[in-house]
């Protein structure tokens, strides 16, 4: 079998899994996001419909609703996500035991053993396709390769609910007539210097001279090459059962750079919350906060501490992930934030200090169980935090 990597995206994931509990939602622009009433917060994913207005991801709730005032805005469920990305990785995993995540919503897989059972990698795709949308009422789209950036490439595509294969005879005629932006490591930063090269498609950026590349962007020109001539042989990496429990994590990549830091605030709150409810909802408590901040040029770094008391409230996460994001200074244009919760032991098991803010500690965990309940009982827009508020205008003449 020659293509045998396969990418795996779901189409408009959030929005998707909504109008499954929601059917309202279905034939009306809607996106995932804030408060409508109050205006603040800012969109996570939107639908076809919203995005033919041009909502986009990561943009304000009110600038969105500019472009389309009948934009129904709908509260995020980061359980519901959760839930069917497992149920999507469990159909996975029954064509292969390599699966790679990118995300809740994306994974690689590795099927180049799975031949013999199931057919090749564009059957194995469709078939894929065809039980996600049967099984679990979402679309997805398939890039089928013989590496992981030409499969990411695929599923890119042709959206939504559709399989493309993009094999090593395709990819003069096909893949390198795309733009050179649409490599998932070149960002708008290093398409506008290529650009300036006169590199305008990924086949412009295969015939350019090496070591040009390279003195241009350093080893992100060389990775530039390497990809854009099929030759990416990274792994696609295994994820076994047992790492799942060793930390407990979220992340979340944004089409549009989050430029101020209360934007990166309120994202590191919302990850914090999905974060501690889920500790909450397994009975652990979190030793270690890591955060993961990427720009669009792929730049990454990763930094972690250790929590004085092991804890499962949002606020000591929250607290702890911007210290180490403020602690950086780097004043990027971040794309992506992650929070990821270490060195976990269940709830009985946390070392009881006896100075005072370990009962102030122990209140806010108490608080926050309760409000567990009351937003199971009463919907997730029951309850929120001030922080996540706008700041109400002055009126004129007070």
């Amino acid at each position: 079998m020659e293509n045998g990597i396969l990418h795996v995206d779901m189409n408009n994931f959030y929005a998707s899994v909504e109008t499954l509990f929601a059917p309202e939602y279905r034939d009306v622009p809607m996106a995932v996001g804030g408060d409508k009433e109050s205006r603040h917060g800012i969109i996570l994913a939107k639908n076809m419909l919203a995005k033919q207005y041009g909502v986009k991801t990561a943009e304000p709730i009110w600038q969105a609703m500019q472009k389309c005032p009948q934009l129904r805005i709908c509260s995020p469920h980061h359980g519901r996500y959760r839930e069917f990305s497992q149920k999507a990785k469990k159909i996975y995993y029954q064509y292969t035991d390599q699966v790679e995540s990118f995300g809740l919503d994306e994974c690689w897989l590795d099927v180049y053993g799975s031949e013999r059972l199931f057919g090749d990698g564009e059957e194995i795709a469709q078939q894929i396709r065809r039980r996600v949308k049967e099984e679990l009422g979402l679309t997805v789209s398939v890039g089928v390769s013989f590496n992981k950036s030409f499969a990411k490439l695929g599923s890119d595509y042709k959206k939504p609910d559709a399989v493309t294969v993009f094999g090593r005879a395709d990819m003069e005629t096909m893949v390198w007539k795309l733009p050179v932006g649409a490599l998932l490591f070149v960002g708008a930063q290093t398409e506008r210097q290529l650009k300036g090269l006169g590199i305008y498609t990924i086949g412009d950026a295969a015939r350019t001279n090496r070591k040009q590349l390279n003195q241009l962007l350093g080893k992100r020109g060389d990775l530039l090459w390497l990809h854009a001539n099929g030759m990416d042989n990274s792994p696609v990496e295994r994820l076994g059962q047992g790492s799942l429990a060793k930390t407990i994590g979220n992340s979340t990549t944004l089409p549009k750079d989050l430029t101020s830091e209360k934007e990166v605030r309120l994202v590191f709150l919302s990850l914090a919350e999905s974060v501690a409810r889920q500790l909450r909802d397994q009975g652990l408590k979190a030793g270690e906060v890591q955060i993961t901040v990427r720009n669009s040029e792929f730049e990454e770094y990763q930094r972690q501490c250790r929590l004085e008391i092991p804890s499962w409230d949002s606020r000591s996460l929250y607290r702890a992930a911007l210290t180490l994001y403020c602690r950086e200074n780097k004043k990027w244009q971040v794309r992506l934030l992650g929070l990821r919760a270490g060195k976990l032991t269940g709830a009985g098991e946390g070392q009881l200090s006896f100075f005072d803010q370990s009962g102030g500690r122990q209140r806010e965990e108490k608080l926050e169980a309760a409000m567990d309940q009351v937003r199971d009982r009463f919907g997730p827009k029951s309850l929120g935090r001030a922080m996540a508020l706008p700041v109400p205008k002055e009126k004129k003449g007070e």
